[in-house]
């Protein structure tokens, strides 16, 4: 479903800013699979996703989504078919207008608000109850009132109502209180479930890591240095993740958020 094929990104070659972000990395991801993905800062965990959502050309390799050649597809075309969310609530929704309206633009009715039929809206007010926070029954209100949880959730419901070939979320709880971002995962997890949508999660949390989807990679300078399918996922601890970690990437795991989380 997913192919990334072997490839490569330098940032500032030549110079003393030289970063290697990405490095001869492969991925394959068959249809519903729902990957979660650890790694320090710096390890190319949102490189990785600006190379899938095309902010970028690669340096070398190719990316396959649904048997189609993207590597040369501009982020705009690309972005049809790929959901993603940021880990700022602030991003991927419009503030200054209300819920229903930044509905119909997700579900692609462009800017003819005066035409959203009577059943998109009830379509909408079903999908925002299942979310249990009252968005239903605020529809007209706008957006930039709604809490980062709120704003968070109407995003990935925004990301999902017409579902994407491929969900990407990069850290899409981190900015959130321990409560309300356990209530956006539950929420993540039904929405995913429920629509089969192949899905990539960034997270800093190992437990939330090795409890969701049905496979977990950990990414180490551009590589990928560990991928567990949901078998040999299955029972493992946090303190064995860090272990593996350690016999994947030759080094011991010193990145105190991930640590401490």
């Amino acid at each position: 479903m997913l192919k990334i094929n072997g490839i490569s990104k330098t940032f500032n070659p030549g110079t003393v800013n030289e970063k290697v972000a990405l490095n001869n990395l492969s991925l394959h991801l068959k249809a519903g699979d729902f990957v979660t993905i650890i790694g320090s800062n710096g390890a190319g965990k949102s490189t990785l996703f600006n190379a899938i959502c095309g902010d970028f050309i690669t340096d070398q390799g190719s990316i396959l989504l649904d048997g189609q050649d993207i590597t040369f597809t501009p982020n705009h075309v690309r972005a049809k078919r790929i959901g993603r969310l940021f880990q700022d609530p602030m991003r991927g929704s419009a503030p200054g207008m209300s819920i229903e309206e930044n509905l119909v633009l997700a579900a692609g009715h462009g800017g003819w608000f005066s035409r959203i039929s009577s059943a998109d809206k009830k379509r909408f007010r079903e999908k925002l109850s299942l979310l249990g926070m009252g968005l239903e029954d605020r529809m007209k209100q706008p957006v930039g009132l709604l809490s980062g949880g709120q704003r968070q959730a109407l995003t990935l419901l925004m990301a999902t109502i017409e579902p994407p070939k491929l969900l990407l979320l990069d850290e899409h709880t981190a900015a959130l209180d321990p409560g309300t971002a356990r209530k956006v995962l539950q929420i993540t997890d039904d929405v995913i479930k429920s629509n089969n949508i192949t899905t990539l999660m960034v997270t800093h949390n190992m437990q939330n890591a090795l409890e969701m989807g049905n496979r977990t990679i950990m990414m180490d300078s551009g590589r990928i240095v560990l991928d567990l399918n949901e078998d040999e996922k299955k029972g493992l601890t946090v303190k064995d993740l860090i272990e593996k970690f350690k016999e994947g990437a030759g080094k011991e795991m010193d990145n105190d958020r991930i640590l401490l989380s």
